[in-house]
């Protein structure tokens, strides 16, 4: 059975059902619902603007992305900040599901708005690579400048393969991914 730990040490993220379990106990999104699964305190500052993705995501995203939606998170266990995620929200996607552009985004939070407005993502593919802390990444997590962080790059597709958001999560010390690949 997937299951998250936190500890004061650092938090197992385990990604085998976390998508599916998005909604639970009206939680806004898959960090509240695993969070507070795992017996934490999850909550989020966000900013949504709109502007252009960097150039590497807006590869991803495609054409039409010029101007996109952008959800810059910093999310907490209790006081602690544990991550930093900035969400890339092509313009199509914030036109058919308006409401990836506010503050609340309700239980599911985006991922289920898209789905409402016809856009379920029915792929996820993140690439999990260490990056060195910038400045301000480095400041906000309490780490060294240039010290090595877990970076996800999460891309949720539609089921016509079209992107529709593309997240980068920047994890402070102590996180473990797990993964499962089904053989069977």
């Amino acid at each position: 059975m997937p299951s998250n730990n936190i500890t004061a040490d650092g938090i197992v993220r385990d990604a085998r059902s976390r998508y599916q379990k998005r909604a639970e106990g009206g939680a806004h999104g898959a960090f509240e619902a695993e969070t507070k699964r795992a017996g934490g305190s999850p909550r989020a500052e966000v900013e949504v603007t709109r502007g252009t993705a960097p150039a590497d995501i807006a590869d991803i995203l495609g054409e039409g992305s010029a101007e996109v939606v952008i959800r810059s998170r910093r999310m907490y266990d209790g006081e602690r900040l544990v991550q930093l995620a900035d969400t890339y929200i092509p313009g199509f996607v914030a036109e058919a599901a308006p409401a990836v552009a506010q503050l609340d985004t309700g239980a599911g939070g985006i991922i289920s708005r898209m789905a409402d407005a016809g856009l379920a993502q029915t792929d996820v593919v993140e690439d999990v690579t260490q990056a060195p802390a910038t400045a301000d990444q480095a400041e906000a997590l309490g780490v060294e400048e240039g010290e090595l962080l877990l970076t996800i790059t999460h891309t949720g597709r539609t089921e016509d393969g079209r992107a529709v958001e593309v997240s980068r999560h920047i994890l402070g010390r102590g996180w473990t991914l797990r993964y499962g690949v089904p053989l069977a």
